[in-house]
């Protein structure tokens, strides 16, 4: 027996949580059906934690501070959401359910005018359409839900789409950490050098500058240069990355920002299988919840992260609306991959293209695991060689600088 913690709501929407002992998740589940109750979120307790009776959830401490609305936390929600209402909780019951449950307290804000949207005769579309944290995907699943009267099979959707979106996403954060965690280090060891180690040198050599070897005269410029004119470098880092983020606030400039990105060695195409990935999933989606053609292609061509490829996207629809259907126009734009374009033609063909577009985009998610692995596999002895290389390029300046001090005429 294993003991598992519960949230839970009962018939009037109140919260209930407490632990229970049971060989498995679905004896849990049917416990607490038994009492009446509506599970929420079933996880297995922490070592230690006592059985208690169902309590009242009580507010929590780690929403203090917490302001944006993140996509973990629309995650959560709309879990949560799915499951009220799957268990035939009504929508106003299930919204005000999920107020009391949401730790962040901007979205429980947003919740709680939600019901109130909904309680004064909008419709669950509307009161979401009012806020900017729920994107024109999530707005319009749920207008063809609720137009359609399968708003429960839309929410499942929402939360399959939701959920591997979020672990690609988690997945590619986790492989770079170390790469980028490395990069800082021997960042930090490189100027820990030349900016309070090098200057003891300095004041040692400083009578004997034209004696040492250039190596030395090049690392102790480097580091009295750093030292001395710091600010210089702050100023034109800044300034480059001022210029860099006005000019992609314009439509001229984000183009060939996105235009530049695809072309990169390797990262390119690691982009441009993430951008794939997300669009197929997210058109298969829409399709798949009854949302039309062309308002589907809309929205995808609104949410495109890449100006290049939501572009191709505008032909697309203009290939949709002269009858040349989804494949062709892809084909011609020769931003999406050849294989992406083929799986697309056979769903069409077949008839079942929500299905090829959702099997495009779980193709394409696992390429992108596997090259982002790839990539940081190979990244991390390239940085740590580029850091002993210029780490020993500076001990072995100093230490010429210091044997040549023999050499030089009394």
């Amino acid at each position: 027996m294993a003991q598992f913690q519960y949230r839970a709501a009962d018939p009037q929407g109140k919260i209930v949580e407490g632990t229970i002992d049971a060989a498995e998740v679905g004896g849990v589940v049917a416990r607490l059906h038994d009492r009446g109750l509506i599970p929420i979120r079933i996880g297995a307790a922490a070592e230690g934690t006592r059985a208690a009776a169902p309590r009242a959830v009580l507010p929590s401490l780690p929403a203090l501070g917490r302001k944006r609305v993140k996509g973990r936390d629309l995650l959560v929600m709309t879990q949560e959401l799915s499951a009220l209402v799957s268990a035939g909780l009504p929508l106003d019951r299930s919204l005000a359910t999920l107020a009391e449950l949401s730790d962040n307290l901007e979205l429980r804000r947003i919740i709680t005018e939600v019901l109130h949207a909904v309680q004064g005769g909008k419709s669950l579309t509307e009161a979401l359409g009012q806020h900017h944290v729920f994107p024109p995907l999530y707005v319009n699943m749920v207008r063809a839900g609720e137009a359609g009267g399968f708003l429960e099979g839309v929410l499942q959707r929402l939360v399959e789409y939701l959920e591997r979106a979020q672990a690609l996403r988690d997945e590619v954060r986790s492989a770079l950490t170390y790469p980028v965690l490395l990069t800082l280090a021997m960042s930090g060891s490189m100027m820990f050098l030349l900016v309070y180690v090098l200057p003891k040198f300095s004041s040692m050599f400083a009578d004997l500058g034209r004696a040492l070897p250039l190596s030395a005269q090049i690392i102790l410029g480097l580091s009295q240069g750093i030292r001395s004119y710091w600010w210089v470098g702050l100023l034109g880092v800044a300034g480059t990355v001022g210029s860099v983020r006005y000019s992609i606030r314009t439509p001229r400039g984000r183009y060939s920002w996105d235009q530049w990105k695809l072309r990169l060695p390797v990262v390119g195409l690691v982009l441009r299988k993430m951008e794939v990935a997300s669009l197929a999933r997210t058109l298969g989606t829409l399709l798949k919840s009854g949302v039309p053609m062309m308002q589907a292609l809309g929205i995808v061509k609104e949410t495109a992260g890449n100006q290049v490829i939501g572009r191709s996207l505008g032909e697309v629809e203009v290939g949709v609306r002269e009858g040349a259907g989804v494949a062709e126009p892809l084909a011609r734009s020769g931003v999406f991959p050849p294989l992406a374009v083929q799986m697309i033609a056979v769903g069409e063909e077949t008839g079942r293209l929500d299905e090829m577009l959702l099997k495009a985009a779980e193709h394409y998610d696992r390429e992108v695991r596997v090259q982002v692995q790839q990539f940081t596999r190979l990244l991390e002895p390239i940085l740590i060689l580029i850091m002993g290389l210029g780490v020993g390029f500076i001990v072995i300046s100093m230490l010429s600088a210091i044997f040549s001090v023999n050499d030089l005429p009394m």
